[in-house]
């Protein structure tokens, strides 16, 4: 990631839909970065295949009991700190594929921040169904996405070949979890609690 002298540093922010983490993330990421000078790259992808490499067919927090319930203790906590809505998703994780299709063909638009809030939202402070194509059209919509072009992209075998090009990415630059951020130089950060480090490195870097 380059750099060019006068521009603002470039933070490419890596989420999943079915991240808890991720939520809490994408709700104040482009607020902090606002404040700080600093653009933000949406980069939506999906854990599952890193994952499956692992030899874990589901969320880590699923496979860990011990580990879930603090996780959904925490999201409680952190959620009520930032005044933030929280409901548990029924099942998790939420199936994302459709929702990481529609955010990467949507990723350099200016309606991508606004709709991956709208997902989270949905998601996890209202314990909706974000594989139901219906509830993202009516989302695409309150984000200012033309929403019959948003799915109809989505459903492109361009990025259906993109996405998994951009799981691959992540891989390429080490991300194991949701949220990862790299900042210009390639360095990773991971998780929520490591956002404003992130941010304020970038800024230092320049």
């Amino acid at each position: 990631m380059n750099l060019r002298r006068g521009q603002p540093p470039v933070v490419e922010f890596w989420y999943e839909f079915a991240s808890t983490y991720s939520y809490l993330s994408a709700m104040r990421i482009e607020t902090l970065a606002s404040t700080l000078g600093v653009t933000v790259a949406w980069r939506p992808f999906l854990l599952g295949p890193i994952f499956k490499k692992l030899g874990w067919n589901t969320s880590p927090f699923n496979l860990q009991p011990a580990k879930g319930r603090y996780m959904w203790h925490d999201m409680e906590r952190q959620c009520e700190r930032y005044g933030l809505p929280f409901s548990l998703p029924d099942p998790f994780p939420q199936p994302s594929l459709l929702a990481a299709r529609i955010a990467h063909a949507g990723r350099s638009q200016s309606w991508i921040g606004a709709f991956s809030r709208a997902v989270f939202i949905a998601e996890f402070g209202q314990g909706l169904d974000i594989s139901d194509e219906g509830l993202m059209a009516d989302l695409l919509l309150e984000a200012g996405a033309p929403a019959k072009r948003a799915l109809r992209d989505a459903n492109s075998t361009e990025t259906k070949i993109g996405l998994r090009a951009a799981v691959a990415e992540a891989e390429q630059h080490g991300v194991f979890g949701a949220p990862s951020f790299v900042i210009p130089g390639g360095e990773l950060y991971w998780g929520d609690d490591r956002l404003e480090q992130a941010l304020e490195t970038a800024v230092r870097a320049c």
